[in-house]
């Protein structure tokens, strides 16, 4: 029968209304797709029902839908999981780049307002799930990520850091130029540290305060005042206490890291993921293939940073390190690529609007990756990296019923994905034509 599917608004106020407890997206519904990329094989089915029954994939095949079931027809479109962004500053508005010393002032109203516009405009971009991996406001994101779980907010199912670990005055500091350390308010330096002992309790402060991943600032930013991008700062020892608390507690640990050293110092010291990889070496790319630690990489904000951020008036100093690492690091993900390091799907978001996250996927692949791994990085490989192999990242049997839909074929032209109809979450709908 033709379903009745209920429109946005009418969701979001039965989903604000919600009590306390698991995610209310326990959705049941069948949706025939006219083709069907499920996030593990290698090839497109045609014309394929998925059933998803109290929140999750029950069965995909050429079957008809059962007779009982709600049916969204999408036989004109082409599904995939629902996508996830492996880097992303949830709780982040872009335009603070500007001026980072908004962070000194914003109060807590103003930052759930922006966090809960993130949320809602991520998952309608078709970004189902997210890794969000750090914030200068302290637990911001882990409240953001309790407030979707309530259903009190639209949004993604997050993974949060909260608090950036980092050496004092390094790449995820908040010391800025002209404003005395003593008035930078504590709240936002609260991962800052020096020496094993000290990381030690910072990333135990981070796992008592609800993260699901430890995220350390392992060599120099881009985005950051003094320094140089790669240059590194913690030291190796600082980073391997931190993978040891955060693997005792049974999360991951993502190191932020540009330069060769750092980053080789990083996958030796145990973290899971590094995340930009800009000038990394061959002897580093070898590693992480050799190590299977994942690459993260935001291989298209560079571009938005050189138009954008030189019409909003960014610091020149971030201009100029932006200038000196976007082509690099393309030219490492093409070569990282060939040597088999496994590549997740990460955009920075936060550094441009979020909403904007599917960008990635054509300089991805204009770089050489195919369009079916491009999909599998933000997919089923994105999952497994982020300890959630077993929940999102394919639609298979058991797994969350996270599904988007376009209007054409990305495996011919992957920008189709820059432009989601349809959104469906836990077999809720959130968006259709």
């Amino acid at each position: 029968m033709t379903a009745r599917i209920p429109v946005v608004l009418m969701l979001l106020a039965l989903l604000q209304s919600a009590a306390a407890g698991p995610a209310p997206d326990r959705g049941s519904i069948a949706i025939r797709c006219g083709s069907l990329i499920d996030g593990i094989g290698e090839t497109a089915r045609a014309r394929t029902t998925v059933v998803i029954k109290s929140g999750r994939f029950s069965h995909a095949g050429a079957e008809p839908a059962p007779a009982d079931s709600e049916v969204l027809d999408l036989s004109a479109y082409t599904c995939l999981p629902g996508l996830i962004d492996t880097h992303v500053h949830i709780a982040d508005h872009h335009g603070d780049t500007k001026d980072l010393r908004v962070f000194y002032s914003r109060n807590a109203e103003e930052q759930a307002d922006i966090s809960r516009h993130n949320a809602e405009a991520t998952l309608l971009a078709g970004f189902t799930s997210v890794r969000s991996v750090g914030a200068y406001i302290a637990w911001a994101e882990i409240e953001l990520r309790d407030r979707v779980n309530r259903g009190e907010v639209i949004g993604p199912r997050i993974q949060a850091a909260g608090i950036y670990l980092t050496i004092p005055g390094g790449g995820g500091d908040l010391l800025i130029p002209g404003v005395p350390e003593q008035d930078v308010p504590a709240q936002i330096r609260k991962g800052v540290a020096r020496g094993p002992e000290q990381f030690r309790e910072k990333a135990e402060l981070a796992v008592r305060g609800g993260a699901d991943l430890l995220k350390v600032i392992a060599s120099g930013a881009v985005l950051a005042y003094g320094g140089v991008p790669g240059a590194p700062e913690m030291t190796p020892q600082e980073i391997a206490t931190v993978v040891k608390v955060g693997h005792a507690a049974g999360i991951k640990v993502a190191a932020h890291a540009h330069g060769a050293q750092s980053i080789k110092e990083a996958i030796l010291a145990g973290v899971d993921t590094i995340e930009h990889a800009s000038l990394a070496d061959d002897e580093a790319i070898a590693l992480a293939a050799d190590r299977r630690v994942a690459f993260s990489m935001d291989v298209y904000n560079g571009d938005y940073i050189a138009t954008e951020g030189r019409e909003e008036g960014w610091p020149e100093e971030f201009l100029r390190k932006n200038d000196e690492t976007t082509e690099a690091q393309r030219q490492v993900f093409a070569k990282a690529y060939r040597a088999g390091v496994p590549l997740v799907y990460g955009t920075d978001a936060a550094v441009y609007p979020h909403g904007l996250n599917a960008r990635q996927f054509e300089i991805m692949v204009q770089r050489g990756m195919s369009p079916m791994d491009a999909i599998r990085s933000a997919t089923s490989v994105a999952a497994e990296y982020m300890g959630w192999g077993d929940r999102v990242g394919a639609i298979a049997a058991g797994r969350y019923g996270d599904l988007i839909a376009v209007r054409g074929d990305p495996l011919a032209d992957i920008r189709f994905l820059q432009d989601v109809k349809v959104v469906i979450k836990g077999g809720v709908i959130y968006k259709q034509p």
